[in-house]
């Protein structure tokens, strides 16, 4: 029932800067929103008060998931605790790219790692963006299009974990992404460029055996996520400890998912119950739909949204709803043609 990493949320200090350095440099250049709104669903999460907020969701239409850039205007973000792989929570962004030599030469002046190959033997090196956000950056061979940009969209992430066997039985039992691709304990070379990637994990990347086939899921493709470790070291602690959702940093997984009620059911019968569900449908600038947040058993956020309605083209008032049966697969080329169209060229 899952489509795809719909996005990845980003806190930072300053939307417009980040949304500006990720399109430049990563080619996240199709604003599909950009919008000032209250957050008053997630105060769990905010100190029990209600925060403003500043959020763009930036594409690359070349394939893969998106970027929900998102900023405090209500309150100073608290800064990110210094980064460690041995760290719990969302810990490293998978950019995908065609060629890796290539993508590193373009991103040098960011101090890339050199290029090494993941346990899946694909080239890939990692970096930092000026927000202290640790991305690693992978060719991949699953592509929408191949335009404007040697990169594409969010493929996967680095998740830590603090006992493998619970975090593997939430990620596979409750979202059902459930295909083990490789399953290694190790020093992995690929790491050498991450503080604290010289210690021994435990790393297991799964893929949805079934992934859905819905509205979106041709742009998103396929995806995974990689759950790691530490086994050398004792782990640091949860990098959003004593720290809001929306301060800097990574701060959800979202998933675009179809038949939200039978995943609730899902979680509910595996005792590990939605925190967040907006029921029905909610607005959400210019789109609209249900979404639901729950938590990993090291309490990183996982995002559910379940689309009813978005915008193609604002200025000409085009706005498509989704029935159940065009929820269930993909929307045609033609529009993602014509959202494209409000890409950013700097």
């Amino acid at each position: 029932m899952l489509n795809g990493i719909q996005q990845v949320g980003i806190g930072t200090p300053n939307v417009h800067e980040s949304f500006k350095w990720y399109r430049r440099n990563f080619g996240f250049d199709v604003p599909v929103f950009d919008e000032a709104a209250e957050a008053p669903l997630m105060t769990q999460y905010t100190g029990e008060k209600v925060q403003s907020r500043h959020a763009i969701l930036a594409m690359n239409l070349n394939g893969g998931g998106g970027m929900e850039i998102w900023q405090y205007t209500s309150r100073e973000p608290e800064t990110q605790t210094p980064f460690s792989l041995l760290q719990l929570g969302l810990l490293v962004t998978r950019i995908k790219c065609e060629n890796a030599l290539e993508g590193r030469n373009k991103l040098i002046e960011n101090n890339p790692s050199e290029v090494k190959n993941d346990p899946l033997g694909k080239p890939s090196f990692s970096l930092t963006d000026p927000f202290r956000n640790r991305f690693i950056v992978a060719e991949s061979d699953n592509w929408y299009q191949h335009k404007n940009s040697t990169f594409g969209g969010i493929e996967g992430i680095v998740i830590g974990v603090s006992d493998m066997e619970k975090s593997l039985k939430f990620y596979r039992d409750v979202l059902q992404i459930d295909d083990v691709l490789f399953d290694e304990e190790r020093v992995f070379e690929d790491f050498a460029g991450l503080e604290g990637g010289d210690q021994t994990f435990r790393r297991v990347r799964l893929a949805p055996s079934k992934r859905n086939t819905g509205a979106f899921s041709k742009v998103f493709g396929a995806f995974y996520v990689e759950l790691v470790e530490a086994k050398s070291t004792p782990n640091t602690g949860h990098n959003m400890k004593d720290r809001f959702w929306g301060d800097q940093g990574f701060i959800h997984l979202c998933f675009d998912v179809n038949q939200m009620d039978t995943i609730k059911k899902r979680a509910d019968d595996l005792n590990n119950s939605f925190t967040i569900d907006t029921g029905d449908s909610f607005s959400m600038g210019e789109a609209a739909g249900r979404f639901a947040y729950l938590e990993d058993p090291d309490g990183t956020l996982i995002e559910l949204v379940e689309t009813h309605k978005i915008t193609v083209a604002k200025k000409l008032g085009w706005r498509l709803n989704l029935s159940e049966s065009r929820k269930r697969k993909p929307l045609p080329d033609f529009v993602f043609k014509v959202i494209g169209m409000t890409r950013v060229k700097d």
